[in-house]
């Protein structure tokens, strides 16, 4: 009898421990769900996605008119965010910040996400989500019109300077190839234009689409489009906080809506003259030996 009431000890509290156990993944189940579904519900508690972006990248994040307000801004990021917002069922405002300060303003909390031509690199994901690419392009060159500012490979950056952000992938680019880096505040285009048009600066690494629409914006330059060189293919999405799933999810199931009805298409092309929602065509070098 002594041995039977031992083993009926030994057995119940096997079944605790175990009913212990299954609760405690339960909590933490639980408490992994809350962690991935909080930052969407204090979006949708205030109702309000808070965006930053630049404000001064033609095409993609601009001012259309003289005046600096909210209703003025435009371009292909703005309008995707505010067609997210929209059918999110949320309120959308924007803060307006230099690319360098919107990566920290996210970790901060200062911003819900950021959307302007960002790149998500291997190295961006190891720190943020990242929702499914809106846009997909490459990387070129703008250069002095009359020489090619003397660049006819990747190599002949070497001893050149370059206009770009500090922390920007195309920054990157250049000096990985021997480029002096050149930074700029939240400048608009024409400052880093300007530069290259009159010398103090040799060339801007950037990606195609804005480039190109920014060179068209001032024919009075002595600048274009490097002729010859197209590299590193991209793809743009928006920057979310890591770790938060349900945001990444709901806004990924907004942009899959907008590819399908044909509101990416529509937008790129009226910002872009371009589908930049399908990825280009042809042949892109990639570039080896880049930590992105």
């Amino acid at each position: 009898m002594k041995y039977l009431r031992i083993a009926f000890i030994f057995i119940v509290s096997i079944v605790l421990l175990s009913a212990c156990s299954s609760g405690s993944n339960d909590d933490n189940s639980k408490d992994e769900q809350e962690v991935t579904g909080e930052k969407w519900q204090e979006i949708k508690d205030k109702g309000e996605l808070i965006v930053g972006t630049s404000g001064t990248l033609i095409a993609a994040s601009y001012y259309d008119g003289d005046k600096k307000s909210e209703d003025q801004l435009t371009g292909y990021d703005v309008e995707v965010m505010r067609e997210v917002a929209k059918r999110l069922d949320l309120d959308i405002s924007f803060e307006i910040m230099g690319i360098d300060s919107m990566l920290p303003a996210i970790k901060s909390g200062r911003i819900d996400v950021a959307a302007n031509d960002i790149e998500a690199t291997d190295k961006r994901k190891e720190s943020f989500n990242f929702s499914e690419p809106y846009k997909y392009s490459y990387s070129t060159m703008v250069v002095r019109k009359d020489d090619n500012s003397g660049i006819e490979s990747l190599e002949d950056l070497k001893g050149k300077k370059a206009g770009g952000g500090a922390t920007t992938i195309y920054s990157q680019i250049a000096e990985h190839f021997g480029a002096e880096v050149v930074t700029y505040g939240n400048a608009p285009n024409e400052a880093y234009l300007r530069d290259v048009h009159n010398g103090r600066t040799d060339v801007i690494v950037n990606d195609y689409y804005l480039s190109k629409f920014g060179v068209a914006g001032f024919p009075e330059f002595d600048i274009h489009l490097h002729p010859n060189l197209k590299f590193h293919p991209t793809e743009q999405a928006v920057v979310i906080p890591q770790g938060a799933d349900t945001l990444t999810e709901k806004i990924n199931h907004a942009l899959s809506e907008m590819r399908e009805d044909g509101t990416l298409t529509e937008l790129a092309t009226k910002f872009y003259q371009e589908d930049a929602s399908q990825k280009p065509e042809g042949d892109i070098e990639p570039i080896e030996g880049l930590d992105l």
